[in-house]
């Protein structure tokens, strides 16, 4: 169980990173493991940083998500704003 959640845990650097930089990172990582040049220690250094990376994308988007109002329509027609429910 201890290990699920280190697993899980961002590791500083990345947390500091805005959602931009950190896909930015996250889409080298990808490119490089795809064109298969890294030894295989480097491969899963470069694998678990973009575990990492990926995590804190999807934070940040969950984030951004929850804080996204939304947009419905009234009984006559106007829009209304109604902040999303985050439970």
């Amino acid at each position: 169980m201890a290990e699920d959640k280190k697993a899980a845990e961002i590791p500083s650097d990345i947390a500091k990173l805005s959602f931009e930089d950190a896909l930015a990172q996250l889409e080298t990582i990808v490119r490089d493991l795809e064109g298969g040049d890294s030894a295989l220690d480097d491969a899963i250094a470069a694998y678990e940083r973009g575990a990492a990376l990926k995590r804190h994308c999807e934070t940040k988007l969950r984030q951004a998500q929850e804080r996204v109002e939304k947009i419905s329509l009234g009984a006559d027609g106007t829009p209304e704003a109604e902040p999303v429910d985050t439970d």
